[in-house]
Order: C-alpha cells, then sequence, then structure tokens
C-alpha cells in the first residue's frame, strides 16, 4: 500500500477545501493518508475535518514564527517529516504556497514533480497523474519513474467525500525554524471576501471595467451570489486590480462551477486559467470576442448595463428561496 503526506493548510484556524480534496482522493484509492499541519498552532477541530475524508494521522508542526509561511524553515521541516514517515507520496492543493514550496522539497528529496494535476491514480506502486499542457490546449498522463513523488492539485476538481470518518489521531513533529530569511509580516490584496483559488463561484472583469472603481460593480454581483472577484492581466496590467485577483496563464488558474467573464476578450493567456470551469457567461460588446466560443452563455452588451440587471435577477431569485 502507497502511504501519502498531504501537506494540509489552514483559513481561519479551518482545513482548506482544497486541501481536504487531495486527502479524500488518495483515499479513496486505498492510499493510507496522514494530513501535516505547518502553522503557529492548530486548533483541534482540524484532526476531525481531515479524518473526515480519510486522514488516519494529523501531524502537527509548530513554531510561533510559522504564523506567515518561511519558505527554507517549511521545507526543512516537511522534508524531514516525510522522511521519518516512510511516505512515498507529498501532495497538496495549487495554491501559492504549494507552488513556492514543492520545488524546494523536490529537490531536497530527489523526487519527480508534477504540478497542477486534475486528476491521479495509485495502483500499488504506480502513480500517475493527468495534467494541463501547452497553456490547456491538452491534457497528458504522466507516469512516475519511482517514488517519492511530489503532485499539486488544482482545486474543485476533485471533490470532498460525504465525511462521516473517525478524527484523525495527532501527532506532534520536530520543528526546523531555523530560516536565512523570515517573513514577519503579510498585507492581503484586495480580493473578494471568498477565496479565489477555491471559490465555485467568480466573476472577473477585464480592460473595459476602465478603473479600479468600477470594480464594486462586479463586487455587488458577487455578494448576492456567494462568489469571488477576478480579473484579466489586461485589467491588472491597467492598475484596476492587484495581481492577487488575476486569473490566468501568468495568474491564477481555477476551476468553479460558474465563471462570468465580464469584458474579458478571451486571449489564450486567460483562457489557460479558466477554460475548466464547468459553466462559462460572458457578457461582451463585441459578437466576435474569443470568449464566446468558449462560454456556455453569452451576452453581447454593455456590462455595466448588463452585469447590474444580472445582479437584481439574482436578487429576486433569492428573495423566492
Amino acid at each position: 500500500m502507497s502511504k501519502a503526506l498531504v501537506l494540509t493548510e489552514l483559513k481561519a484556524g479551518k482545513a482548506k477545501k482544497s486541501s481536504l480534496e487531495v486527502i479524500h482522493a488518495l483515499e479513496s484509492q486505498g492510499v493510507e493518508v496522514h494530513a501535516l499541519v505547518v502553522a503557529d498552532k492548530v486548533d483541534a477541530s482540524v484532526a476531525a475535518e481531515v479524518g473526515a475524508q480519510g486522514a488516519k494521522k494529523l501531524l502537527t508542526a509548530t513554531h510561533e514564527s510559522f504564523a506567515y509561511y518561511q519558505s527554507e524553515a517549511y521545507a526543512a521541516t516537511i522534508g524531514d517529516a516525510f522522511k521519518a514517515g516512510g511516505y512515498t507520496i507529498l501532495a497538496g492543493s495549487a495554491s501559492s504556497l504549494v507552488k513556492d514550496l514543492f520545488p524546494r522539497l523536490a529537490a531536497r528529496l530527489d523526487a519527480g514533480l508534477a504540478v497542477d494535476v486534475t486528476a491521479l491514480e495509485v495502483k500499488g506502486a504506480e502513480i500517475k497523474v493527468r495534467r494541463p499542457m501547452l497553456a490547456g490546449k491538452y491534457f497528458a498522463w504522466l507516469k512516475f519513474k519511482a517514488a517519492p513523488a511530489l503532485i499539486s492539485v488544482r482545486p474543485n476538481v476533485l471533490g470532498v467525500g460525504a465525511g462521516g470518518g473517525a478524527a484523525a489521531a495527532v501527532e506532534a513533529v520536530a520543528v526546523k525554524a531555523d530560516s536565512r530569511v523570515k517573513t514577519s509580516a503579510v498585507q492581503g490584496g484586495a480580493g473578494g471576501k471568498v477565496d479565489l483559488g477555491e471559490a465555485e463561484r467568480i466573476v472577473s472583469g477585464g480592460r473595459a471595467m476602465k478603473n479600479a472603481e468600477n470594480f464594486k460593480v462586479l463586487q455587488e454581483l458577487a455578494d448576492v451570489i456567494g462568489a469571488a472577484v477576478g480579473a484579466s492581466r489586461a485589467a491588472v496590467d491597467s492598475g484596476f486590480a492587484p495581481h492577487t485577483m488575476q486569473v490566468g496563464q501568468t495568474g491564477k488558474t481555477v476551476n468553479p462551477n460558474l465563471y462570468i467573464a465580464c469584458g474579458i476578450s478571451g486571449a489564450i493567456q486567460h483562457l489557460a486559467g479558466m477554460k475548466t470551469s464547468k459553466v462559462i457567461v460572458a457578457i461582451n460588446t463585441d459578437p466576435e470576442a474569443p470568449i464566446f466560443q468558449r462560454a456556455d452563455y453569452g451576452a453581447v452588451g454593455d456590462l455595466f448595463q448588463v452585469v447590474p440587471a444580472l445582479t437584481a435577477e439574482f436578487k429576486k431569485l433569492l428573495a423566492q428561496g
């Protein structure tokens, strides 16, 4: 049986849904799964959350300096825990933290690395993953030649289980907090209330938003339907939105159930970051905009008229229950 360690990230003290998806996906294939949390403190409820998805153990690496991500210290701590536990797989969500951390760990562990995967198969010692290639133009199955295997999984593609498992047994692991570089503070971006990477609904704006102030039109719609607000690179480069909101090849890759593209033309770089969304709605004044070729539904019109109308209709529908 393969044995996997899943780096489990927290948000507001709770395990992120994207991390729980990875635990469930591995456990459902007969892999023995242990979760690992690196933080300044870990709430007791996390053991129940990871256990509900099939994790047998919750390893905790806590230190006051781990209130913020510390690249060198995280890599040393996780690398030692991985070796000590005799794991064959190290997995996590394809978050910004993991994108920085896993290449370091791959070098430290002399391991193969597959990033942003959308499916995985574990059969005995054989480990295979499916991931997009050439900016999502096609998908390929990759097979690890040997363990250990490092895998980051795209959020919202695997889903979580129904739960019901027993709480994971909690075990503290050794911490290596020494680092040449330390993070002392983090300034949050101006993104929406919902985490963009894990959002099930996203409303994004492009250059047609004209200025940063106009993004409040999208935020109003997002607040009504419980969505996150994103932006295209053109909007970010124009100074309308911070990079933390950028969706696309050089931003975040997202996979929501609903993606509403407002004033976004649909350049291949943007499509690479959202084309796997379950339902895509496009709003654009140009009927020939490439985004309409990928959209399930489209509205040719001024977003400053269409979006408020959508917001009003959603309010009516939600009021009706």
